[in-house]
């Protein structure tokens, strides 16, 4: 099979999502594979690496079902898409119909009509912070803009529903994700960070993304490294991750954290990218 590469052309996440690696790209760029068969990436969230590698085969996946649904609409139904979103565009600045929409019952809607839905509430909320309570019901508050905020827009949509054919699209656990992976695919792994004194967002569902669920993801890691592929993982820096892939190469790093509601606590957040191909891996 062909490998993977590189296209040029810009296009940018259509949502806004915690833990999104835009800043981080200049450094995660030099730790891409070369050459690759396949991208896999589990935790899509913002989507920011697809977006910016342009893999020609892909496997998107994320335990947000509401996202990949949304991704499916974008990828299937863009047309439609675009003109639902055209509905709710001059609202975005109105907090009483931002309530309104959020409490509507996702279930009485069309697939169309809830990746719509989820947009605006994604690009209107504070900080654009996906929270749900133990009903499993989207419950952040409407967001304090400086400027009305642009709901969508359309040539950057468009691009990223033709990106989106080169994806199969997974609701699930990561596991689910990754089962098919082999020799000679590249696996970008960026799971809900493991909880330290200054990271509190990290609950993305009902169920959220324990510790054992990151001894879970050290254990498939290393599976997935007995089969060949090739790996890139950020966390937050801390005992339990270093402990966890201690036989493989970690980089530290600091980035800023966008989602906190206190602006002065949004930098110097310590990371670790971990990996398990290139140059100084054990």
């Amino acid at each position: 099979m062909k490998e993977s590469g590189r296209k040029n052309g810009t296009v940018r996440p259509i949502v806004k999502w915690a833990g999104g690696k835009g800043q981080l790209l200049p450094t995660l760029r030099q730790f891409y594979p070369t050459n690759f068969r396949r991208y896999i990436e589990p935790f899509a969230g913002g989507a920011v690496i697809y977006l910016t590698l342009k893999p020609s085969l892909a496997i998107l996946g994320d335990s947000n079902r509401d996202l990949i649904e949304c991704y499916t609409m974008v990828r299937d139904k863009i047309d439609e898409l675009i003109k639902a979103l055209k509905t709710y565009a001059p609202h975005v600045a109105d907090k009483e119909f931002y309530y309104e929409v959020r409490d509507r019952n996702a279930t009485d809607l069309t697939l169309v009509e809830r990746a719509a839905r989820f947009i605006f509430l994604n690009k209107t909320c504070y900080n654009g912070l996906y929270r749900v309570n133990r009903d499993g019901k989207f419950n952040v508050p409407f967001g304090k803009h400086e400027r009305p905020p642009r709901l969508y827009d359309e040539v950057n949509l468009r691009g990223v529903s033709l990106l989106l054919r080169n994806a199969e699209l997974v609701a699930g656990d990561f596991e689910e994700t990754v089962q098919c992976a082999s020799e000679g695919d590249f696996l970008y792994l960026d799971p809900p960070y493991h909880r330290s004194g200054n990271s509190h967002f990290t609950a993305y569902s009902v169920d959220g993304f324990t510790e054992n669920d990151h001894m879970r993801l050290a254990r498939t890691f290393r599976t997935l490294h007995a089969r060949g592929c090739k790996l890139l993982l950020c966390n937050s820096d801390t005992n339990l991750v270093r402990e966890l892939y201690r036989d493989f190469m970690v980089i530290p790093v600091i980035t800023n954290r966008a989602i906190n509601c206190i602006s002065e606590k949004r930098s110097g957040f310590p990371e670790v990218l971990i990996l398990n191909h290139g140059e100084g891996h054990l």
